[in-house]
């Protein structure tokens, strides 16, 4: 037997309009992993994000009745996690510099970079390697502003097109795109002095 179709995000969110909590829970199951790499992505901190995480759906869920539908649920729920997010880290640096200590030391202990980073013959060298380049990766993201950290995100790490982030960001493509290259430049000279051999 067939299993039925999933329902689609517009169903989710009337249902859920409707009073049923199940429907939400599973908007939150579909989009918790995405919003989560790109919450992440901005604050190098898994601390930080899951409880920027709760925060968000919390809005979301609370905030729904308000949502017309003139744009994606997915744009939607980006939207208010890149404000949030870039809310949270303005509050950050005003309470405290951000010190290296911010930035996750643990990420060599992420299943995602462990699976991503494996390979089948163990070479302690090159192990060694991709772990100095994530952090030094993490450290150059750290030094960009939320605005452009925020479009790294997007774009180069969750394959967002420039037409969905100037959406979530509320900015036009063309600001999308300066950013970008901005951005680009800066990480390109932060890592200038790291080669990998």
């Amino acid at each position: 037997m067939d299993e039925p179709p999933e329902p689609k995000d517009a169903d989710l969110v009337a249902r859920t309009k409707d009073g049923d909590a199940s429907a939400f829970d599973e908007l939150v199951r579909r989009y918790s992993p995405r919003v989560y790499g790109l919450v992440y992505n901005m604050t190098s901190n898994h601390e930080e994000t899951n409880d920027l995480l709760q925060d968000i759906f919390l809005k979301a869920f609370r905030s729904i009745r308000g949502f017309r539908g003139d744009s994606s649920f997915y744009t939607w729920i980006h939207t208010i996690a890149a404000n949030m997010t870039i809310n949270f880290l303005k509050k950050r640096n005003r309470r405290r510099g951000v010190s290296l200590n911010d930035v996750d030391a643990h990420i060599e202990n992420d299943p995602d970079y462990i699976e991503a980073t494996s390979s089948s013959s163990t070479d302690p060298r090159r192990e060694a390697n991709l772990a100095e380049l994530q952090k030094k990766l993490n450290e150059a993201l750290q030094k960009l502003s939320h605005d452009h950290r925020a479009v790294v995100t997007m774009f180069d790490i969750q394959g967002m097109p420039h037409a969905e982030i100037a959406k979530i960001l509320g900015i036009s493509e063309g600001t999308v795109r300066s950013r970008l290259f901005y951005a680009h430049r800066q990480l390109q000279s932060y890592l200038g002095e790291f080669r990998a051999p």
